[in-house]
């Protein structure tokens, strides 16, 4: 485990911003938009709605500002709709008041597009949902509720004018739901506090020069229990290098217990409460290798990158299932490591022999923190936003540019 890591930040949600604030943020440029949201969380919102006006406001130069709103404002100020030039409505549910928000946007003839991280909208496809997140089949709640969801988010979907996604496969399969729809690109990437914050984690370790105790942390940032069978992609290899290597300890971060057969490796393995994003941050920083099993199959693959670039920007070396987002995010053996099923055995083992020699642990994770820095820093992304909201076409430069840059 690394050491000399930043103590536990005092930490609130810092969207508690008014109605007034947002509002006057949302009309600070020549174009507004108007990100709306069922309510504020710590996970698909802070991502989709609130991180993207924060990089606009960062860049006025672009011209273009924005700023969030939810249901609360439908019902007692809902000025935002007629100041907007488009309304982005972010993986919201149908209700009568979201129809009227959309009419009232489509009567100022301004785009109404949907934004989605995640294969949530298609109830053609929730058999694969609900088996991919380990839902008990048997439950009658289970499948009425995930049906009432996710035809609901497909219904609010069907009403915009496009969608505005993390990745082109997850694009396409929003092409399958309705072809109609245009489809453009804006990645998921960091918040402001959330960089600043691993940066400093990530100087912290090289002025250290990068130094550990004598154990090896394997970090496994799950953040909720329908992860279990994700984790079992990798358990077995896990299970079998704590046997041979004293020095593993596997550190989760999440709300469950993945296997019954973790609890046999006593204080090898660490448990920690769902994080707010900054700490999660630190947790991360401290670990040697961060891993992300995932099935691969259409669910998985239309999920973003994040669990790469967060591990990243703290310098800590990231192993990953090759699913869609991670193949075009993380140069195998530059960046990281793309981990078939079958190869957790020898990429664990690879792993820790990098983090013993070093130098090559260092290489990778300098190249992937610069990596991350320009293509899902917080203030990177004016551009993608604009192009993706106003624009025909789709917002992949940014992609490309990082890379090559």
């Amino acid at each position: 485990m690394y050491l000399n890591i930043p103590s536990p930040v005092r930490y609130e949600d810092p969207w508690l911003s008014t109605y007034d604030d947002r509002l006057q943020q949302m009309v600070a440029q020549k174009q507004r938009i108007a990100y709306f949201y069922e309510y504020p969380d710590t996970s698909t919102f802070r991502y989709r709605a609130f991180n993207p006006g924060l990089t606009l406001a960062a860049n006025p130069e672009s011209g273009v500002s924005g700023a969030w709103f939810d249901r609360r404002d439908l019902g007692t100020d809902d000025r935002f709709i007629d100041e907007a030039d488009a309304l982005v409505i972010c993986r919201v549910r149908y209700s009568a008041a979201v129809a009227r928000m959309i009419a009232r946007a489509r009567a100022r003839d301004i785009p109404v597009l949907f934004d989605c991280d995640d294969l949530v909208f298609d109830t053609e496809r929730l058999h694969l949902l609900v088996d991919s997140l380990n839902q008990d089949q048997r439950s009658e709640a289970v499948w009425n509720d995930w049906f009432a969801s996710i035809g609901r988010i497909g219904a609010v979907l069907r009403l915009c004018d496009g969608l505005v996604t993390t990745n082109d496969y997850l694009a396409q399969r929003a092409k399958e739901f309705d072809p109609r729809l245009r489809t453009t690109i804006m990645p998921n990437y960091l918040n402001r506090e959330q960089q600043e914050l691993s940066e400093t984690i990530y100087n912290a370790k090289r002025e250290s020069g990068w130094q550990r105790d004598g154990r090896i942390h394997i970090g496994y940032f799950s953040g909720s229990p329908t992860h279990t069978r994700d984790f079992a992609v990798a358990a077995p290899a896990i299970f079998r290098l704590l046997d041979s290597d004293p020095r593993i300890v596997l550190r989760i971060v999440g709300f469950a217990e993945f296997d019954p057969r973790l609890k046999y490796y006593g204080d090898r393995v660490e448990f920690h409460p769902l994080q707010d994003f900054l700490n999660l941050q630190r947790l991360i920083g401290e670990v040697e290798i961060n891993i992300s099993p995932l099935q691969d199959n259409q669910f998985t693959n239309c999920k973003s990158e994040l669990k790469f670039f967060e591990a990243a920007i703290c310098g800590t070396l990231t192993l990953a299932t090759p699913t869609f987002s991670f193949r075009n995010s993380i140069t195998h053996g530059k960046t990281g490591f793309l981990v078939p099923s079958y190869g957790w055995d020898d990429a664990l083992r690879d792993a820790v022999s990098i983090v013993d020699s070093k130098t090559q642990y260092v290489t990778i994770a300098d190249s992937a923190f610069t990596y991350v820095q320009t293509a899902y820093g917080w203030d990177r992304h004016a551009a993608t936003i604009s192009r993706a909201v106003f624009a025909s076409g789709g917002a992949t430069d940014w992609q490309r540019d990082a890379q090559t840059g």
